[in-house]
């Protein structure tokens, strides 16, 4: 390797110990990175025994990506090498920053499909740092509520920042780049002014328990959103008399939360409801719930749930129940806890007997029940005596929304009613008393019947068999349905339609499914 008995090595040599090219060697020697010990007569480079391991010093600084001058400096002592490394990190992170800025853009445009005029902004507003993008949603939270004497509201906006995470997927950036469109729209800064203004007008005393009251206000919002879903998914038209129970246990559950607001109300009635009414709108004002979503979806903090569906379907209920239902009391008495029992085993047998029939091809059937298909149907009546056995039970389901058949319909429906019969005579529950009116167990079983044999009349129609269901008990359970409903209002599209005509001399169930409005 020593050639001319100098202990010197040619720039060959250095090249083929080393594995660097003679042309890199050279480059590195011009920028005196690696200087050579000494030069021939000829001028050859030649490199003394430091100069492999100063090689690869050079070597792995260039590997990674530290320029020639801050390896000319560690070199020469002019720069330790921890500073050197901790100063090209820096740069390397701003590299990197840069670069993933690029590519949620560049996935974004792709995801999304965006025009060539959406990509200027989209990459504007990618390249933003962490404070500019606070700045554009301050300035527009002091442009909203100038003027109003909310600064409560005002601090929980300004501390909810839009802080993108240091690589944002597609849907962090399309939902930041949609927030930064929607905080120049006059209408959000509208609904949050409503909203301010609402806050201050029922804000708590000082001297409260936030937390006691935000902990209060998240168990009734979650009561609304689940009884209210709920009440969709069971098809529960909010202006039907099935509405009116529903809405009396959300606003017992909800009073207790007004206890330190001014001027609280004290009882249900149309104050009340009018006051929830007026608190349910200010809660789920579309562009301001909009907000919220897209800024948790910038961030990846968790959303919050949707109110859309629940939200509108309670409005709706609370203005047409705006006065608490006067409930008729002698229909309480009127049901034999015995009788029903018996009436809930044979309906439940009849329904059980078309139920086995049902073969899978039935399952995707329509049904006289609208939207409904035969497993829908089938779903509902599982549902149905699932629900009111864990009634019985003190523990009432919310997984309305779960699949209740599972791939033997039959086995579902047995077990269901099966179970609820036994739970109905064993735990006392006919006796006992539910629900804000106070009705007996057995009025609650009595109902369940009378949707039994209603939709067990709709699945007999789906199916093209008989619809005379259970003849024994069909009588007296359309002079329950009579007692219980006779008060609802008819509207096509809710839960009971107007009433239809029966051909003379139909079955007990063929007119149950007339006076709840199906066309026999």
């Amino acid at each position: 390797m020593y050639e001319d008995g100098t202990g010197l090595l040619s720039i060959g040599a250095l090249s083929r110990l080393t594995g660097v090219s003679v042309k890199t060697i050279r480059n590195w020697s011009d920028q005196d990175l690696l200087p050579p010990a000494a030069r021939t007569p000829a001028g050859y480079r030649r490199y003394g025994p430091d100069a492999v391991a100063r090689l690869e010093i050079v070597r792995s600084l260039r590997d990674l990506g530290v320029g020639t001058a801050a390896i000319r400096a560690v070199l020469h002592r002019e720069r330790t090498l921890a500073d050197t490394a901790e100063r090209s990190a820096d740069a390397l992170d701003a590299q990197i920053a840069a670069l993933r800025s690029q590519r949620a853009v560049l996935r974004a445009v792709a995801a999304r499909g965006s025009a060539a005029e959406e990509l200027p902004q989209m990459t504007r507003l990618a390249r933003l740092s962490a404070e500019e993008r606070r700045r554009i949603v301050a300035d527009f939270i002091d442009d909203a509520l100038d003027g109003v004497p909310a600064p409560a509201y005002r601090s929980g906006l300004l501390a909810a920042t839009p802080d993108l995470p240091e690589d944002p997927t597609p849907e962090q950036l399309h939902a930041w780049v949609e927030l930064a469109a929607l905080v120049r729209d006059p209408e959000l800064g509208a609904a949050l002014r409503r909203l301010a203004a609402y806050s201050t007008r029922t804000a708590p005393p000082a001297d409260g328990d936030p937390a006691a009251d935000a902990d209060a206000a998240l168990r009734v919002a979650t009561l609304m959103r689940t009884r209210a879903e709920a009440a969709v998914a069971d098809g529960i038209a909010p202006d039907s008399p099935a509405a009116a129970p529903l809405v009396a246990e959300l606003v017992a559950a909800w009073l207790p939360t007004q206890a330190g607001t001014p001027d609280p109300p004290t009882e249900d009635g149309p104050a009340a409801r009018t006051r929830l009414l007026e608190q349910l709108r200010a809660a789920t004002e579309p562009l301001a719930e909009r907000y919220w979503r897209l800024l948790c979806t910038a961030t990846g903090r968790p959303a919050p749930p949707r109110w859309d569906t629940a939200g509108t379907w309670t409005a709706a209920a609370l203005r047409a129940h705006l006065t608490p239902l006067q409930v008729d009391r002698t229909v309480f008495g009127a049901t034999d806890p015995e009788r029903v029992l018996y009436a809930y085993e044979r309906v439940g047998r009849a329904v059980g007997a078309l139920v086995a029939g049902v073969r899978p091809a039935d399952l995707a059937r329509p049904t006289p029940c609208a939207d409904w298909t035969v497993r829908q149907l089938l779903d509902h009546l599982v549902w149905e005596s699932l629900m009111v056995t864990s009634i019985a039970e003190g523990t009432p389901r919310t997984d309305h929304a779960a699949d209740h058949l599972g791939h033997d319909p039959r086995t579902a429906f047995e077990d269901a009613t099966r179970t609820a019969l036994t739970t109905f005579r064993s735990s006392g529950m006919l006796t006992r008393t539910f629900g804000p009116y106070e009705a007996p167990g057995a009025l609650l079983v009595q109902q369940v019947v009378v949707e039994l044999l209603a939709h067990g009349w709709d699945l007999a129609r789906a199916l093209g068999a008989p619809t005379g269901l259970a003849p024994e008990v069909a009588e007296e359970t359309l002079a329950a349905a009579r007692r219980i409903y006779g008060a609802a209002p008819r509207t096509e599209g809710g839960s009971f339609a107007p009433e239809r005509p029966a051909p003379p001399g139909a079955p007990a169930a063929d007119r149950l499914a007339a006076y709840l409005g199906r066309a026999v």
